[in-house]
């Protein structure tokens, strides 16, 4: 008897031990290859990371965060996500339903300040519902990328850009708050505002909308009576322990901040968005794999944050092929394909966003069959091909090695 103990104990040291080593060996053969990546010299600085449902299989930075200083890029450091930020609107929104502070059928003027009317609809409502899933008619014109990227007071200019790929880098004194941006924008005697806003008739056809994002963010603020980004705060960013992140350079570790750049030798100027819900979510890898395992979590009725009907909503494809022109069945990391509350669906059934902005490009997606999630993010604009197939590269290195990390 004690030598079959013995024996089966021998077995399952042994495959544990197996398991362990797989890891351990996906985990180096990993890191070589995107080290190998970052000296290409295509991105000066990215970071990555891969979770489960159980928590991180990894995370890491590479390259540098500020070449100058030649200061590295780890998984601890920050920066804005570009539209990888929409994801948290919509969790944002089903907390406000879920607290029973709004719902997403109503017209979005039962909450607004203002009121926003599609002037060639005026009887139609534009409900929140239609913002999350890009279907309100409200688009982004010419003052979305002239009137809404503001430079951080304070830093040394000389040298960089005031403008970059048509999107002009205002002074701070110069942009207005996001409620004032929007009804500049949106409301008919608004300073900003032009027909061109709204195309369409309200929740016909899906039109993706960083104006419609942060509108959605403001009909949350007001519903709830506080703050979006405090908000937020309290019931994703501190229930997750996501410590190192915010919506400002106020709210984070400046000093983990990451230069951006256009290209390997043109940094850019520090920035940020009035227009913040839609894209200047400031993040690290290591707090993202705190997020996507929270939402695969979600998606399997198990999460923290909101409850399991609440996740089902967020989840669930919203739009027909009616409301789409165009669809993208091509491109497995496109989130166009349908669209839950600001979550996206590619073709193939992978959950999640893609963004970018100035100086940033990111995708986070996770697939519901394997139950892991994979997020990247890179510091430098790429303008060619090769540039793509680099930056595809990563995000496929990473679903490569995924089931190996995943065995420990």
């Amino acid at each position: 008897m004690k030598n079959l103990l013995c024996a089966l104990a021998t077995l399952v040291f042994s495959v544990g031990f197996c398991q362990e080593n797989k890891a351990g060996q996906a985990e180096k053969a990993l890191t070589k290859a995107l080290d190998s990546i970052v000296k290409l010299g295509t991105f000066n600085g990215f970071s990555v990371a891969i979770a489960s449902e159980k928590g991180k299989l990894y995370s890491k930075g590479f390259g540098y965060s500020d070449v100058a200083s030649r200061k590295f890029y780890s998984d601890k450091t920050i920066q804005n996500i570009g539209s990888v930020s929409k994801p948290l609107v919509g969790i944002a929104i089903m907390k406000a339903v879920e607290l029973g502070k709004l719902k997403l059928d109503d017209d979005v003027n039962n909450y607004l300040p203002f009121k926003v009317v599609n002037p060639k609809f005026p009887n139609v409502p534009i409900t929140v519902r239609q913002l999350a899933t890009h279907t309100s008619s409200i688009v982004d014109t010419d003052v979305y990328l002239n009137k809404n990227y503001f430079i951080k007071p304070d830093q040394d200019l000389e040298g960089l850009p005031l403008e970059y790929d048509g999107q002009k880098f205002i002074p701070r004194s110069e942009a207005l708050t996001l409620e004032n941006y929007l009804k500049a924008v949106l409301t008919i005697d608004g300073s900003y505002f032009t027909e061109a806003i709204y195309v369409g008739k309200p929740g016909e056809f899906y039109e993706y909308s960083n104006t419609a994002t942060a509108l959605a963010a403001i009909v949350v603020a007001q519903s709830v009576k506080i703050p979006f980004a405090t908000f937020t705060e309290k019931y994703i960013l501190k229930p997750l322990k996501m410590n190192h992140s915010g919506w400002d350079f106020s709210m984070v570790d400046f000093k983990s901040y990451s230069r951006l750049y256009a290209d390997p030798k043109s940094p850019l100027p520090f920035y940020t968005l009035t227009t913040y819900p839609d894209g200047n979510f400031i993040t690290s890898a290591d707090d993202m794999s705190k997020f996507m395992s929270e939402l695969i979590n979600g998606y399997e009725g198990k999460g923290k944050i909101l409850s399991r009907e609440s996740y089902a909503e967020y989840f669930r494809p919203q739009l027909k092929a009616a409301n789409f022109k165009e669809r993208n069945e091509k491109n497995p990391y496109s989130e166009s394909y349908n669209v839950g509350i600001f979550m996206g669906f590619g073709y193939t059934g992978l959950i999640g966003h893609t963004g970018g902005d100035p100086g940033v490009s990111s995708m986070l997606f996770f697939d519901p069959k394997t139950k892991i999630a994979r997020y990247m993010v890179v510091n430098t604009n790429f303008h060619d091909k090769e540039g793509m197939r680099t930056f595809y590269a990563i995000i496929d290195l990473l679903q490569k090695y995924q089931s190996e990390l995943n065995s420990k």
